[in-house]
C-alpha cells in the first residue's frame, strides 16, 4: 500500500532536485523513497557523498596498521622482480 506524504521544501531545492534525478533517469519520488528506506533499513542517513569504506577495506585497513606498528612493512621495490620474489615467498 502506498500513501501520499507533503513536505515543504524550498522550490529552488526542489527544483533542482527534480533535474538531478531526470539527468539519472529518476523520478523524484523514487529518490526519497530509496533515501527513506536506506534510512529505515540501517538507521543511517548520509549528508554527503564522501567516500566511505566498507567493512572488509576496513578491516584490510586495520591488519596493515598492525603490520606498520609491528614494522612488519616491505618495499619500496626497485623492480618487478624483487616484488614477485616477495610475494611468492
Amino acid at each position: 500500500m502506498k500513501i501520499q506524504v507533503n513536505l515543504k521544501i524550498d522550490n529552488s531545492v526542489k527544483k533542482q532536485a527534480q533535474k538531478r534525478a531526470k539527468n539519472i533517469g529518476l523520478s523524484l519520488s523514487s529518490i526519497v523513497n530509496a533515501t527513506l528506506k536506506q534510512f529505515a533499513k540501517t538507521g543511517e542517513l548520509e549528508l554527503s557523498s564522501a567516500p566511505k569504506m566498507t567493512p572488509y577495506l576496513e578491516k584490510l585497513v586495520f591488519e596493515a596498521r598492525k603490520e606498520y606498528l609491528k614494522g612488519k612493512t616491505y618495499g619500496p621495490f626497485d623492480n618487478v622482480k624483487d616484488l614477485m620474489k616477495h610475494l611468492n615467498s
